[in-house]
């Protein structure tokens, strides 16, 4: 406890910081259980608890004093306090209205972004499918043509050979397997 202007301490506490008795107190490295085994074996009980009877009663009276002298800072700080605990209350309120807002947002936004990723997959994966149906109708248009011709005899084998090479050239491009294409060269 110190004096309303400075930083000196207050009388009561001087006073007790004086007194021998008390100076057990203010140590730094004070143990509650060898103070009290010592004032068991000294057999004083009696004396001693009324000389910290009357320190308690000093310093209750001090501290009584030094509310009255600080009353408007105590209750300035407390109402201080007390407007802090609203902003923070409406703080927190605002937190959660944001949190619950963003979670909905979230959910506007990510569901519908999981949909068009899959769908898009969907749709790579059709479009694809229908490359190699295009290829197939192709290569079987092409290998009926290529029948009929070869039908034909002599007089469509040229055109037997453009078709052939029709053919080959459809069946390298866009191959699945490369390692299993074919390719005329080699034969």
């Amino acid at each position: 406890m110190e004096e309303a202007g400075g930083g000196a301490p207050a009388p009561a506490l001087a006073e007790l910081q004086a007194d021998e008795c008390y100076a057990d107190f203010f140590r730094e490295d004070f143990d509650v259980k060898a103070y009290t085994s010592q004032s068991i074996h000294q057999a004083v009980i009696a004396e001693q608890l009324a000389k910290l009877a009357q320190g308690i009663s000093q310093l209750d009276k001090e501290l009584h004093v030094q509310v009255v002298a600080r009353h408007e800072d105590l209750l300035a700080q407390a109402t201080g306090i007390e407007s802090l605990e609203g902003v923070l209350q409406m703080m927190q309120t605002r937190i959660g209205a944001l949190q619950s807002t963003v979670d909905r947002i979230r959910a506007k936004i990510v569901d519908p972004y999981n949909k068009i990723v899959s769908r898009t997959a969907q749709l790579a994966k059709l479009q694809a499918a229908c490359d190699l149906l295009r290829r197939i109708i192709r290569i079987l248009h092409l290998s009926k043509r290529l029948q009929g011709q070869l039908q034909g005899g002599s007089r469509e084998i040229t055109k037997a050979a453009q078709s052939l090479n029709e053919l080959g050239k459809e069946t390298m491009v866009g191959c699945l397997f490369p390692s299993r294409c074919f390719s005329w060269s080699q034969t």
